[in-house]
């Protein structure tokens, strides 16, 4: 039992099912697992303990994950009953009186949540330092930042605390904090995955749910048991061929893959992110991939200030909506500087900046499916700079220079947010400091099926698993 937390989900549900284990030992080594390192981490800020312990006592049923404890990050998904903030102090309080359609696949799944996890106040900064719960620390260097904003569950994977936690991604809120913590994330297609019962989507189209894992083989299978819509759904992806979990299993063949180190808006990148993208290069040649190098060039002037629109009108809809929903105001004292002046920007801009932005993103979104059409994969960096140190987007005098800060420290993964096509960080590279660099993989729209089968062959060759922070041996 001291070994589960090296364990994917698949392999724990495996325990569970061949009654080498229990649900409630899986549970309780979670919980010991959340007492022991969250102190220092501050990843889980809202324990489910007793919840998980009744569910892991009942029947679990026959999902693919049954017994498996999974962490919840607290935006967008909300748990009947459950407190849920989106790391605002504007909703400290504010208790969740449904689930969403994700929560219920996920439980239909199997997964027992045992606690949410910290977030960066409503997802709008690449790290998680809310003032509501305090900043959530790297499990390789806690003086350096997770990521954002899926960065609570993203530590608490990193440190084996779950094999997986749930994500969601608007502009790299799943890849970031898996290239800072050195796990696997996967941003599917736009519509994969459901985000009813109570939105169709979120930043015309930007956001796309699913989780960090350990493994390829448990983002498969998860997104195996959660995608497809539900009722009322604006649009939704188009179904896969087969089973995600079966195309992990899959030899992806000889691929046609891009190498691009040079982000659209031209800013400078880290030599340590240049260096595992020339590194994860020589590994797809060695592995018989046609590897080629390819920029894609897009008016990144153009991109930012489209992108910048529906961001700051998706800050002010946020505030506007929840103070709808809950009868409280958003005002200075319970929203912190920076998201009061995204807020106070957006309300700035014309209903008919907003439609002129999603068209021109749409535009540029086809011009790069020509350019990188005769690639099966392209490859970047996932940041343009190593995990950076906590405080590092801290300006008090000027709320809203954060966000240019983190356009130069995540240049590379807004790009598919725009264009909804699937991206994965890969945890393929340490630097000299031992922090975790990640490489992106890029895949066509729909096209989950070969990112999973490189990235599980990337996984094999260069396996990232046995690679445990200092802090959760």
């Amino acid at each position: 039992m001291t070994e589960l937390d090296r364990l994917d989900a698949t392999a724990l549900a495996e325990l569970v099912r061949t009654k080498q284990a229990t649900p409630l030992e899986l549970v309780e080594h979670a919980i010991a697992r959340i007492e022991k390192l969250n102190p220092t981490l501050n990843a889980v800020v809202t324990p489910m303990f007793e919840q998980a312990r009744a569910q892991a006592k009942g029947p679990v049923g026959g999902g693919p994950f049954a017994g498996v404890p999974f962490l919840v990050k607290d935006i967008l998904a909300s748990v009947e009953g459950v407190r849920f903030t989106s790391g605002s102090r504007m909703l400290a309080d504010f208790v969740a009186h449904e689930d969403s359609v994700l929560v219920e696949r996920l439980r239909a799944a199997g997964f027992i949540f045992v606690g949410k996890t910290n977030v960066p106040e409503f997802g709008f900064l690449p790290t998680t330092e809310p003032v509501l719960f305090g900043p959530c620390r790297n499990p390789w260097n806690p003086a350096h930042s997770t990521g954002g904003s899926s960065g609570g569950s993203a530590a608490a994977v990193a440190a084996r605390i779950v094999p997986a936690a749930h994500a969601n991604d608007g502009g790299g809120s799943t890849r970031i904090p898996a290239a800072c913590c050195g796990l696997f994330g996967l941003k599917p297609t736009r519509g994969r995955i459901t985000l009813g019962p109570s939105l169709g989507d979120v930043m015309g189209g930007l956001v796309a749910e699913h989780a960090v894992t350990i493994s390829v083989r448990d983002s498969a299978a998860i997104l195996d048991a959660t995608h497809g819509p539900s009722l009322g759904d604006p649009y939704y992806a188009a179904p896969p061929a087969r089973p995600f979990l079966e195309e992990a299993r899959t030899p992806p063949g000889r691929l046609r893959i891009g190498v691009s180190g040079r982000p659209i808006s031209g800013v400078a990148v880290h030599p340590d992110c240049l260096a595992a993208l020339d590194d994860a290069k020589t590994l797809l040649a060695s592995l018989g991939h046609e590897v080629v190098e390819r920029d894609v060039f897009l008016p990144g002037d153009m991109f930012l200030e489209a992108f910048s629109v529906l961001w700051t009108a998706g800050a002010a809809a946020t505030l506007d909506g929840l103070a709808l929903l809950t009868g409280r105001k958003a005002t200075p004292e319970n929203v912190e500087p920076m998201s009061f002046a995204l807020a106070e920007a957006g309300r700035q801009r014309g209903a008919h900046e907003y439609l002129i932005s999603i068209s021109i993103l749409h535009r540029l979104a086809r011009e790069w499916a020509k350019q990188r059409a005769d690639l099966d994969v392209l490859v970047t960096p996932t940041l343009g700079q190593p995990p950076v140190r906590l405080g590092a987007f801290d300006v008090p005098d000027n709320p809203l220079a954060g966000l240019f800060l983190a356009a130069e420290y995540a240049p590379f993964t807004p790009v598919q947010n725009m264009t909804g096509e699937p991206a994965a960080n890969v945890p393929l590279h340490w630097n000299a400091d031992g922090l975790p660099i990640g490489v992106q993989l890029v895949g066509r729209y729909g096209d989950e099926a070969t990112l999973f089968r490189l990235s599980a062959q990337l996984e094999e060759a260069r396996p990232w698993a046995t690679r445990v922070p200092p802090l959760a041996r």
